[in-house]
This record gives C-alpha cells, sequence and structure tokens, in this order.
C-alpha cells in the first residue's frame, strides 16, 4: 500500500515525434527533481521506437518509466498526408493499448492520477476519465500560439474564405493582429484533414483540468493575461517556462550577427535568460500547485 509521503504518479502521453517528446522530457524532469513525482511516459508509435527516443528516455531519472504502445498501421493514407493528421490518427488508433496501460498500472496499486498529452492527444481524455485520471495539457510553444488555438474554433466559425484572404488582421487574444497568411501552416489550407484536425483538438482543449505553456509573464506578458482571464468552461491556464537548457556554456549565441543588431539580439537574449532565471528561482508557483493538487488526489 502507498505511503503518505510516496510521490504522485503524472503519466505521460507524448504525440510522435522527437519535437514532442523532449519538451515533455524537460518537463518530467522538473516534476522529478522539484516536486517529487513519479513519471509513466506512454508513447504511441506508427513503427518501432527509434534509437533517438531510446537514448533521450534512457538518460532520464530512474523514477521515469516508458512504455511504448504497440505500432498502430497508417499504410492506407495518402502519400502527401500532412504530420498533423498522421499524429492524430496515431494516437487515437492507440487508445485500446493506452486503457490497457491503464488497466496495468491499477491492478498494481500504481494508478496515475493525472494525464498530461500535448498538442494532438486530447483523444486520451476519454480513456483517462474512464479510469478517474485527470487530464491536462503541456502546450510546448508560446502563449501566443496557445491564445491562437483557444480563439480558433470561434474564429472558424466567423470567417467563411481561407485565413490568408482576410482583408482584415486575425485579432488574437492578448496580442498583436497578424496577417493571416502568417498563421501556422495548417491554418493555410482549411479543406485539408490537417485543418480539421487542428479545430477538432482546439475545441477539446476545454475539457482538459489544466494547460501548461511553456512560456512566463516576463516574455508573454498580455497573451498570459488574456489566456488567465477567467471564462465559463475554459482551463486553468499555468504557465510552466522557461523549460530550456539554461547552460551558457553550450554557446548557443556564438554565431549571432555582428554589429548593432547582432548587439540588440544578444542583449535581448540576456534580458530574457536573466528573466527566466528568476521565474525559475523565485515563481515556481504554478508546477508547485499543480504537483500539491496531484498529491491530494491520491487520497481522495
Amino acid at each position: 500500500m502507498a505511503q503518505p509521503d510516496s510521490p504522485a504518479h503524472v503519466a505521460i502521453l507524448p504525440s510522435p515525434g522527437m519535437g514532442h517528446l523532449i519538451p515533455l522530457a524537460e518537463l518530467a524532469k522538473r516534476l522529478v527533481h522539484q516536486h517529487n513525482c513519479s513519471i509513466t511516459f506512454v508513447i504511441p508509435t506508427d513503427g518501432s521506437p527509434s534509437k533517438a527516443q531510446r537514448s533521450v528516455l534512457g538518460s532520464l531519472p530512474s523514477t521515469i518509466c516508458s512504455v511504448f504502445l504497440p505500432p498502430v498501421y497508417l499504410s492506407d493514407l495518402p502519400e502527401d498526408v500532412k504530420i498533423e493528421t498522421t499524429i492524430s490518427l496515431t494516437v487515437a488508433k492507440s487508445l485500446p493499448s493506452l486503457r490497457d496501460v491503464f488497466r496495468s498500472l491499477a491492478d498494481r496499486g500504481n494508478r496515475a492520477v493525472a494525464l498530461v498529452v500535448d498538442l494532438f492527444g486530447t483523444d486520451a481524455f476519454d480513456v483517462a476519465r474512464e479510469f478517474n485520471v485527470s487530464p491536462y495539457i503541456f502546450f510546448p510553444s508560446t502563449a501566443m500560439a496557445l491564445s491562437l488555438f483557444f480563439h480558433l474554433p470561434k474564429l472558424d466559425e466567423m470567417v467563411s474564405c481561407e485565413y490568408r484572404e482576410m482583408k482584415e488582421p486575425v485579432k488574437i487574444p492578448g496580442c498583436l493582429p497578424i496577417h493571416g497568411g502568417e498563421l501556422l501552416d495548417p491554418a493555410q489550407d482549411r479543406k485539408n484533414d490537417a485543418y480539421k484536425w487542428l479545430l477538432y483538438h482546439t475545441k477539446r482543449y476545454r475539457l482538459a483540468e489544466g494547460v501548461m505553456v511553456n512560456s512566463f509573464t516576463d516574455l508573454e506578458k498580455g497573451a498570459l493575461q488574456a489566456l488567465r482571464e477567467v471564462e465559463a468552461g475554459k482551463p486553468a491556464v499555468y504557465p510552466v517556462g522557461p523549460l530550456v537548457n539554461m547552460d551558457s556554456s553550450t554557446g548557443g549565441e556564438g554565431g549571432l550577427m555582428e554589429g548593432e543588431e547582432g548587439k540588440r539580439v544578444r542583449n535581448r537574449m540576456k534580458d530574457l535568460k536573466e528573466a527566466a532565471a528568476r521565474v525559475l528561482s523565485t515563481e515556481d508557483g504554478s508546477l508547485s500547485e499543480l504537483a500539491r493538487r496531484w498529491k491530494n488526489q491520491k487520497w481522495n
């Protein structure tokens, strides 16, 4: 039987692809090191696990386990299918296997109290609810992009043409207006399945109990203020950034341009690093709040 001081168990389901796994691995490490959580990665695949996947997962702390779900087969998809469609179908077809994992965890007395998915994993919410597991989203991109995602269902209803054909700029809550042609790639062809999947997932974001976004107030104050405004049916938004490697010894600034423009960019990077360091050292309240909630859920 679990002890009262045992860690909260969180399941993390990354969408297929290294670009989804790596940010969630950073989140998992912080949950383990700073908030005493235990983690199980549940990974949908459409083939054998890659060497890169195994390398990332193998480098994680021992309290982070991983389970690769049986591969799903997508051989019937057209050659020009977009990645958003492939990812969404991989997750959707993996739900029976995800259900088996949750059942196995519960049978072993190691039930997860929360499931964290990323951008295209909302279909997993239904399975989580079956096992009384609270669903959350980790949004690895900017608060501006998240604000767009919450706004997209309304925008879809208001606009009949392609967004790039709009005469007026797109108004994203808390952000500067942008031209429709500057929206993310799957929003550029509303007839394509990639856009339909994007719209489907954004509508389901409201089913989450909370959304973690990889940003912080000093970086995106306006967007985060808009996201955190109380609205019926909208989940709480938790800025948990920056989930980045703060080690300046990697030389990431070495290739920046010279002259006044390069100086301006370097100064901006320095300001952001200092702001990020302040967040990490003094304002880790959002993840702390979630970790406490998950801890308490074990005994409800």
